[in-house]
């Protein structure tokens, strides 16, 4: 594709523990491919006394934001051994409105989170920290899965097998330009899935014969503009392409199997897809991905926060606010 996508600025944001480590590799490998530089964010919490009537220790609070400066600096030093451009940042307060807040105010072009970190794993797919992140931040985000150990070394990993979910539609080509460099770069091969799904017909009492020659002519057809659809892909692209066309009654399900029996290392799609409306940042399929994928998962933010509807939560906040 001749549109590349260009990523300059990974943010990553750590909170000092092994677990948000997990997304170094992946910003090595990023910051590689595309020639980026890292911003490394520690947000640490502002010190409030425990007590009624006891003031915050000024030397206890001041030992925390060294020890975090400190951390900053030896994992910065890490990175440039690996020849990578790294900045690092401390902010004061909450974790996730100052991650959010950062991003948009310094041009950043992928927030790059840690399902988990300090608080430690959970039988939740991604932390309440990371929820509130993805949510709010209304950019492209990519989350790797903090219980899957990383490599010891930071620039060993090189992707394989990156899956593109693909529905049709021009909004969810938008993640193709990013990962076709990727996998140039990492010599890897890119996995483009497309599903076709029968129609459904609901009705309280068995099709007719009619009715169900009706759907099979209509499910043999998107079947034939799928498979030219991933045909003309496969020739634009320019790497290593194999297409995968999905029978599935369900979407998400087909794949996930996929992703199992390919081994695929990270998957890639859009935010939205062509049914997708503009009332919540992410479609069912991004949804279902960040709510039980496995994988690394690279979310492509298709909308900005002036084109989704403001949730009820944000409107009852900014009405508190104006009182």
């Amino acid at each position: 594709m001749n549109n590349v996508t260009i990523l300059n600025h990974i943010l990553v944001p750590l909170d000092g523990s092994r677990l948000a480590e997990c997304v170094l590799p992946h910003a090595a490998a990023l910051a590689r491919a595309f020639g980026a530089r890292i911003t490394l964010l520690r947000v640490v919490a502002q010190a409030h006394a425990t007590n009624r009537g006891q003031t915050v220790d000024p030397l206890r609070w001041h030992m925390r934001k060294t020890e975090a400066e400190s951390y900053l600096d030896s994992v910065a030093t890490r990175l440039r051994e690996a020849e990578l451009q790294v900045d690092k940042v401390m902010l004061e307060g909450e974790a996730a409105n100052n991650v959010i807040a950062f991003a948009h105010e310094h041009d950043v072009d992928l927030v790059l989170l840690s399902s988990h970190g300090q608080s430690g794993l959970s039988k939740w797919n991604i932390s309440s920290i990371v929820q509130k992140i993805i949510l709010r931040a209304y950019m492209p985000v990519m989350i790797v899965r903090a219980y899957r150990p990383p490599p010891d070394d930071l620039t060993g990993l090189h992707y394989k097998r990156v899956l593109v979910p693909l529905d049709g539609s021009q909004r969810a080509e938008c993640v193709l330009p990013l990962a076709a460099q990727l996998v140039s770069f990492h010599d890897a091969q890119l996995l483009l899935a497309h599903a076709v799904r029968k129609p459904e017909m609901p009705r309280h009492t068995p099709l007719t014969e009619e009715e169900t020659e009706l759907a099979e002519r209509i499910g043999e057809y998107n079947r034939l503009e799928a498979e030219k659809y991933l045909k003309g892909l496969q020739e634009r692209l320019e790497c290593n392409v194999e297409a995968h066309l999905l029978d599935s009654k369900d979407t998400a399900a087909a794949l996930h199997d996929l992703i199992q029996e390919k081994e695929v290392e990270l998957v890639a799609l859009s935010a939205h897809g062509y049914t997708s409306t503009s009332r919540w940042p992410y479609g069912s399929i991004a949804l279902n991905f960040i709510a039980y994928g496995t994988t690394p998962l690279l979310v492509m933010q298709d909308m900005s926060a002036e084109e989704l509807e403001q949730t009820q939560a944000e409107l009852a906040t900014k009405e508190t606010k104006g009182h």
